[in-house]
C-alpha cells in the first residue's frame, strides 16, 4: 500500500488517522484484513493433465456493508497484492459513499495460455472453492484484470448450481442476458472521464486544449480513451502490454480497438493476440517513453507501480489520472507532489466500476432493470458528488487530492466503526455504572 511505519501500518494511512484523530479501535481494525482465504483449484487441462492453480479471496472490512471487489487472473497475483487491492476497495467504496466494504480475489495464472474450456473450468473451480465465503449479503465478486462478463457469467452460473437456485446478485459485471446491467462495461472509463472533466472545468480548461497519453488499452483504458476522444480531448499516445504508439495529430481509439480485436473469434473469445502497435499510421515508441511524453494529461490504466522512484523525475505531464489501482508508488507520489504534479487518485477516479456494480446489485435484488441512460446518470451523479467533495476538501485543507480522498473515505469508515462503540465509549459506560450518578445505574 505504501511505506510502512514502525507499527506496521502504512505511514500514509497513519497520517490520515492522525489528521482525523480517529480512535485506536479504528486504527487496529484497519491495520489488517478481516478474512484471508487461500485456495487450491484443480483444473483438468485439455490434454488430460491435472494442473492446480493457487487463488485468494480477501475481505478487508465489512463495517459499512457486504464486501465488494473484483477477481483478477494474472501470473503475478499473490496474497500480498490481493490484500492491498482489497484495502483500496474498502477506501474506494467509502469515498463514493456506497454501502459496501472492500474485498478482492485473484488466481495466479496466465489466462492467455488457456483454452476457452480450460478458462471456464478454472472460473467455475474458483467459485466452488470460495462458495461459502461469498453471497449477495456477504461478499460480491466482479470483473478485474483479465476477467470479463463472460467469466462472471460462468461464475454466477456455478454459484447458482451449487445453491440450486438463481442468485444473480452474488456476482456483478455479468452479461446482460444473465442479469447484468446496461452501462457496466464502460463504467470505469466513464467514471474516470467524469472526474477529469470536473477537474479541468475547475481549472477553466476545455478538452480541446489538452493532449492525453493513455498507458493501458484494456477495457477501462479503451473506454476512457474512446469517450475522451468523443468529448474533444486529443489522444496522442496509447499503449498495451506489447507496445505503444504516438501521433501528435491525435489518435482515434475506436478503430484501433477494432483492429486489435479483428481476429478475436479466431484467437479466443476472451483474449486477443494483437497489439496497438499493429496500427500502421502511428509512430511506434517504447512503453516507458509514453510515460515520459510532454503531454497535458497522463492516464495510467495498466497495472500497479507504473511510476516509481526511478522514473518519477522524468514525468513531464502536469496532471496524472489514475485509472489502474496503485499505479504510483508511495515514494513516487511524494516526488510528484514536490514537483507540482497533480494526481487524481485511483480510489476516486476508478470508482465508476464499483458504482455501476452497486447499481447492478440493486437491480438484481429488486428484479427491475433500468435503461443505460438511467444507469449512466446515476453513475455520473454519484462520482461527480464525490469528486467535488474531494476537490473542495483539498482546497480548504491545503492537502493533495489523494489525501483529501482518503480523509473522505477513512472518515466515513471511522464514523461507522465508532458508532459500534470504542474504548472511550465503553470506559465512559463503565465509569457511570461504577461511580456515576446517585444509583450508579443508567438507562439505555
Amino acid at each position: 500500500m505504501s511505506k510502512q511505519s514502525e507499527n506496521g501500518t502504512p505511514a500514509f494511512l497513519e497520517r490520515i488517522f492522525d489528521r482525523l484523530q480517529v480512535a485506536d479501535d479504528v486504527r487496529q481494525r484497519l491495520a489488517s484484513a478481516k478474512l484471508t482465504a487461500q485456495v487450491s483449484i484443480p483444473v483438468r487441462m485439455d490434454d488430460g493433465a491435472l494442473k492446480v492453480f493457487q487463488g485468494w479471496r480477501v475481505q478487508y472490512d465489512d463495517t459499512r456493508g457486504p464486501t465488494k471487489g473484483g477477481v483478477r487472473f494474472h501470473p503475478q497475483v499473490s496474497r500480498e497484492e490481493v490484500t492491498h487491492l482489497s484495502f483500496w476497495m474498502t477506501i474506494k467504496c467509502a469515498v463514493v459513499d456506497l454501502p459496501f466494504g472492500g474485498a478482492k480475489g485473484g488466481v495466479c495464472v496466465d489466462p492467455k495460455g488457456l483454452s476457452r474450456l480450460e478458462l471456464e473450468r478454472l472460473s467455475r473451480g474458483y467459485i466452488r472453492a470460495i462458495h461459502d465465503l461469498i453471497g449477495p449479503d456477504r461478499d460480491i465478486p466482479a470483473p478485474d484484470v483479465n476477467t470479463n462478463a463472460t467469466v462472471m457469467g460462468w461464475m454466477s452460473d456455478e454459484y447458482a448450481q451449487i445453491e440450486r437456485r438463481q442468485v444473480p446478485a452474488v456476482i456483478t459485471g455479468k452479461p446482460l442476458g444473465l442479469g447484468g446491467s446496461a452501462g457496466r462495461v464502460a463504467a470505469t472509463g466513464r467514471g474516470a472521464l467524469q472526474v477529469l472533466q470536473l477537474w479541468t472545468q475547475r481549472q477553466d480548461k476545455s478538452p480541446e486544449q489538452l493532449r492525453v497519453a493513455v498507458q493501458g488499452f484494456g477495457n477501462a483504458g479503451y473506454h476512457f480513451a474512446r469517450l475522451a476522444h468523443e468529448a474533444g480531448y486529443r489522444i496522442v499516445a496509447l499503449s498495451d502490454s506489447k507496445g505503444a504508439i504516438h501521433d501528435e495529430d491525435g489518435l482515434n481509439p475506436e478503430p484501433i480497438w477494432k483492429h486489435k480485436h479483428a481476429t478475436r473469434e479466431l484467437k479466443g473469445m476472451v483474449y486477443c493476440d494483437e497489439s496497438v502497435c499493429e496500427e500502421r499510421d502511428a509512430e511506434r515508441i517504447e512503453q516507458q517513453a509514453l510515460l515520459e511524453l510532454d503531454v497535458d494529461v497522463l492516464v495510467l490504466a495498466a497495472l500497479e507501480d507504473a511510476i516509481d522512484e526511478d522514473n518519477a523525475g522524468r514525468i513531464k505531464a502536469p496532471l496524472i489520472l489514475e485509472i489502474a489501482n496503485g499505479p504510483v508508488t508511495a515514494e513516487a507520489d511524494q516526488l510528484l507532489e514536490d514537483a507540482g504534479v497533480v494526481v487524481l487518485p485511483d480510489v476516486l477516479v476508478n470508482a465508476g466500476g464499483v458504482i455501476a456494480s452497486h447499481l447492478e446489485w440493486v437491480q438484481n435484488r429488486i428484479g427491475d432493470y433500468w435503461p443505460q441512460e438511467t444507469v449512466e446518470q446515476r453513475l455520473d451523479d454519484r462520482i461527480g458528488k464525490a469528486a467535488e467533495a474531494c476537490f473542495e476538501r483539498a482546497e480548504q485543507e491545503q492537502v493533495s487530492l489523494r489525501t483529501a480522498a482518503y480523509l473522505q473515505g477513512v472518515g466515513r469508515i471511522a464514523a461507522a466503526m465508532s458508532q459500534q462503540g470504542t474504548r472511550t465509549y465503553f470506559n465512559e459506560r463503565a465509569e457511570r455504572r461504577c461511580g456515576g450518578g446517585a444509583s450508579g445505574r443508567q438507562s439505555d
